[in-house]
């Protein structure tokens, strides 16, 4: 009986370990992150910020689920843009990295329109190419 109560206690734990990110919340990403590439300048990306203050606290609202082209490399765990997204896409992908921020013009996309949507609500967010990308941003 005693192997039986270890045995399931063994299998609740590893099940607990292999879950964690789901059961106590997602992974958390680096404080800040420098996106570089774009001949503008770089970006200075506050993580820890739009993750706790924006983007209602949910990593999928910029990092999507898995796609068929290529899955993640760990469950439940966001990969960076960069891992999947390349300055020109290579198949199996079909977005490069620029597009997987916003638009060629930066009217749309996953960083602008959120941008818009928050100065909408009476917030202050960038959308003006300058705002975001800096030279010094390296």
């Amino acid at each position: 009986m005693k192997r039986v109560h270890l045995a399931l206690a063994i299998m609740a734990g590893l099940t607990l370990l292999v879950n964690a990110p789901t059961v106590f919340g997602q992974a958390q990403g680096p404080d800040t992150v420098v996106l570089t590439g774009s001949p503008m300048g770089g970006v200075k990306f506050t993580h820890k910020v739009h993750s706790t203050d924006h983007a209602a606290k949910k990593c999928e609202t910029c990092h999507h689920p898995s796609k068929t082209e290529k899955p993640l490399a760990k469950a439940n765990q966001p990969q960076k843009c960069t891992d999947c997204h390349t300055k020109t896409a290579v198949a199996p992908m079909k977005t490069k990295l620029q597009a997987a921020f916003h638009d060629p013009m930066a009217k749309a996309g996953t960083c602008i329109s959120c941008h818009v949507e928050q100065n909408k609500a009476g917030k202050t967010a960038p959308v003006k190419c300058n705002e975001c990308h800096k030279k010094e941003n390296k």
